[in-house]
């Protein structure tokens, strides 16, 4: 992308926050008359912009996905804070939120520790305006996805948990253990050092390509479900969650990218189109092998 349009994606993603932001508002609690949830929106594009400054003068992206999960937890307990009435769904949703982001953001974290950089920003973080756009794209992945519950937090609108909020509770659980399991298995795989340059395709693995990212979507359509019950008006915008969280997965950032990078690694090696032929991308495949 050149100048014009890296600047134009910046004020898109502006853009598409604050809209996102003046919907979630709607029934939504306020102090001293503004929105809380849009001082959420508002808090989640600070932080990034912040340690975005830091990352470009030293050349970094180590602390990147840290800052992601500092940004959830912050936003998250910001809208506890500042909410009045806080009931059993409100702290129920942050709890799993805060769990979800401390267990994922340390697991990231230790990784690219030990890795010692992320590829994915070896073109952008000589360009100010580049780098600035991924800082900036984190503060709207983190509404996106937390929308559901920082909106549920902030409503006005307070109804017992119910039917929905237990059946998304499990669904959440099943997700958060499913990205577990596949996170753990995999750093296991590594650390053996006789699968060096070995690709993974045992528990989980053999059941998907990516079990991790299919964990991921599930747990937040969890967290959707148990939002569902007082969303109202444009509040329904919480729906963006899953859909947004599925369309980056595998259509974006995630599949694509370790797909092609896969293949270029293991490409035409017997071994590998075979699990590729046998094993489904995302939804894993529970029958018998």
């Amino acid at each position: 992308m050149n100048k014009q349009q890296i600047i134009a994606s910046l004020l898109i993603v502006l853009i598409i926050g604050m809209l996102m932001g003046i919907a979630g508002t709607q029934g939504g609690q306020t102090i001293n008359g503004l929105p809380i949830f849009l001082l959420c929106v508002g808090a989640a594009f600070m932080i990034n912009w912040l340690a975005f400054l830091p990352a470009y003068l030293l050349q970094t992206e180590k602390f990147y996905d840290l800052t992601g999960s500092i940004t959830y937890v912050c936003v998250t307990g910001m809208a506890i804070f500042l909410s009045n009435d806080v009931d059993m769904r409100s702290l129920l949703l942050a709890s799993l939120v805060m769990i979800w982001t401390v267990r994922l953001g340390t697991f990231l974290f230790r990784r690219i520790q030990k890795s010692g950089k992320d590829d994915r920003f070896d073109t952008l973080k000589p360009s100010f305006l580049k780098f600035l756009n991924a800082w900036n794209l984190q503060g709207l992945w983190v509404i996106f996805t937390a929308a559901p519950a920082l909106i549920a937090i902030t409503t006005s609108t307070r109804i017992a948990m119910g039917i929905w909020g237990i059946f998304g509770l499990i669904v959440w659980g099943v997700g958060f253990g499913i990205e577990i399991i596949a996170d753990h298995q995999k750093s296991q795989f590594r650390r053996n050092p006789e699968n060096k340059g070995k690709f993974i395709q045992t528990g989980l693995w053999s059941r998907s390509r990516h079990p991790n990212y299919f964990g991921e979507i599930v747990l937040w359509v969890g967290v959707t479900l148990i939002a569902v019950p007082v969303l109202q008006g444009w509040q329904w915008v919480a729906l963006v969650s899953p859909i947004f969280v599925t369309i980056l997965l595998t259509r974006i950032s995630g599949v694509p990218m370790l797909e092609e990078k896969a293949d270029k690694k293991w490409g035409g090696q017997e071994a590998y189109e075979a699990y590729k032929a046998k094993t489904p991308v995302l939804i894993p495949w529970l029958g018998r092998r």
